[in-house]
C-alpha cells in the first residue's frame, strides 16, 4: 500500500510538472521549463522510493511497477484534465481505460504465467 500511495503522490507532482503550464499564457518557454523541473524534483523524491520499496519489499516486478504507475498516471491525469484544463471527458476514454485495466489483469494474473 505504501508503494501505491507514493506512486500516487509522485504522479500528482508529475502531472503538474508536465501540464500545468499549458494554461499559463504569456510565459516564456524557459520559465515553464525551470518551474516544471522544480516540481519534478518532488516527483522523483517520491517515485524512486516507491519503486525501490515496491520492487524489494512487496515483490512487484519491474513490469508490474510500470503498469501500476501508468494506471495511476491516467487516473491522476483524468482528474487534472477535467478539473484544471477544463477538458471534456468522452465515453471513448472510458473504453480506453477499460482496455488498459484488461492489460493490468493479465499483468498480475497467475493463471496465464
Amino acid at each position: 500500500m505504501r508503494t501505491i500511495l507514493l506512486l500516487l503522490a509522485s504522479n500528482v507532482f508529475m502531472t503538474f510538472a508536465w501540464y500545468f503550464h499549458l494554461k499559463q499564457d504569456g510565459w516564456p518557454l524557459w520559465k515553464a521549463i525551470l518551474i516544471s523541473w522544480g516540481i519534478a524534483f518532488f516527483e522523483y523524491i517520491l517515485m524512486v522510493p516507491a519503486n525501490r520499496i515496491g520492487y524489494a519489499g512487496k515483490g512487484f516486478s519491474g513490469f508490474q511497477l510500470k503498469m501500476i504507475q501508468e494506471v495511476i498516471t491516467l487516473v491522476v491525469f483524468t482528474v487534472f484534465a477535467v478539473w484544471y484544463l477544463k477538458e471534456p471527458f468522452h465515453w471513448r476514454y472510458l473504453v480506453s481505460f477499460a482496455l488498459l485495466l484488461g492489460a493490468v489483469f493479465f499483468m498480475f494474473s497467475k493463471r496465464f504465467g
